[in-house]
């Protein structure tokens, strides 16, 4: 990994700087990290593997309980291996292939999400629960575009 890489990845927050990103809300659900490039541009890209540790560690952290069983079903999951942004319009995938863009300071005073985060095929604003999957993806916009998301979401 090049020292730029290296300096992004720990910018992007703990996961991406332990090497890998959240693909969902539970405990454990992570995916290692293979390569990155173009962080904070027009092209990022993360391309991820789901490992048999990863598969452990949420059948450890999640589930508490580590069988073949939960190993195999959890190694399953259909995940894609690559994640993409472009940083300047806010659009990213995340690891179902679906789209999302991250539109800014939320303006409605009562929703629980700090920022706009839209599903591109439903045009639906996540509400900051875990439920509308607002925090794991705005924790995937903040892996590729660690300069342009806020930390603070």
């Amino acid at each position: 990994m090049t020292l730029t890489a290296v300096l992004l990845t720990s910018m992007a927050g703990s996961s991406l700087a332990s090497g890998t990103v959240y693909y969902g809300s539970r405990a454990g659900m992570e995916v290692t990290i293979v390569s990155l490039s173009g962080l904070d541009t027009s092209h990022a890209e993360i391309r991820t593997k789901h490992t048999r540790a990863n598969a452990i560690a949420f059948c450890r952290e999640y589930v508490q309980k580590v069988t073949p069983d939960c190993i195999r079903q959890e190694l399953s999951m259909p995940l894609s291996d690559v994640i993409e942004a472009d940083c300047k319009t806010g659009i990213f995938t995340d690891f179902a292939g679906d789209r999302y863009q991250f539109r800014g300071r939320n303006p409605a005073p009562d929703s629980m999400a700090k920022y706009r985060l839209v599903n591109l095929q439903t045009n639906d604003d996540a509400d900051g629960s875990s439920a509308s999957g607002y925090p794991t993806n705005m924790g995937i916009f903040r892996a590729l575009c660690p300069r342009t998301a806020p930390a603070d979401y």
